[in-house]
C-alpha cells in the first residue's frame, strides 16, 4: 500500500468515526452499513445494543459470480438484495450508515434501492 493510501484510509476512518458518535443502530432502528472498496461494496444491517448482523448483502454473493462488481449496477442490486434480506429479517426502518463514504455514486446507489426495496430512513 503506498502511503498516499494509506492516508486516504486514516481521513475516511477518522469520517466515520466522527458520524458514527451520532449514528447507532438499535433494536427498532438498526444501522445499515455501507462499506465500498475499489471493486466490491458491502452491505449490513446491524442491531449495535446487541453487537449483532441481521442482514448481509455484498458483491461477494455467489448471485454475482461472473458479473462486474466494482460498477453502480452492481451497487443497485446489492441495495435491492439487502432490502429483500432485512425485510426476510423482519426490518423496515433502517439508520444508514455511509461509512465515511461520500453520498455519491456507488454509495448513493445502494440506499436509493434499498428504498425502492422498501426500507425506510
Amino acid at each position: 500500500m503506498s502511503d498516499r493510501s494509506h492516508v486516504s484510509v486514516k481521513r475516511r476512518q477518522k469520517r466515520h468515526f466522527r458520524v458514527r458518535k451520532f449514528i447507532v443502530g438499535s433494536a427498532e432502528r438498526p444501522r445499515l452499513a455501507v462499506y465500498r472498496s475499489n471493486q466490491h461494496i458491502v452491505a449490513q444491517v446491524i442491531n449495535d445494543s446487541t453487537g449483532t448482523t441481521l442482514a448481509f448483502a455484498s458483491t461477494y454473493d455467489p448471485v454475482f459470480k461472473g458479473s462486474k462488481t466494482g460498477n453502480v449496477e452492481a451497487a443497485k442490486r446489492v441495495g435491492a438484495l439487502i432490502a429483500q434480506r432485512a425485510k426476510e429479517a423482519g426490518v423496515s426502518t433502517v439508520v444508514f450508515d455511509r461509512g465515511g463514504f461520500a453520498y455519491h455514486g456507488r454509495v448513493a446507489a445502494v440506499a436509493e434501492s434499498a428504498r425502492e426495496g422498501g426500507l425506510i430512513f
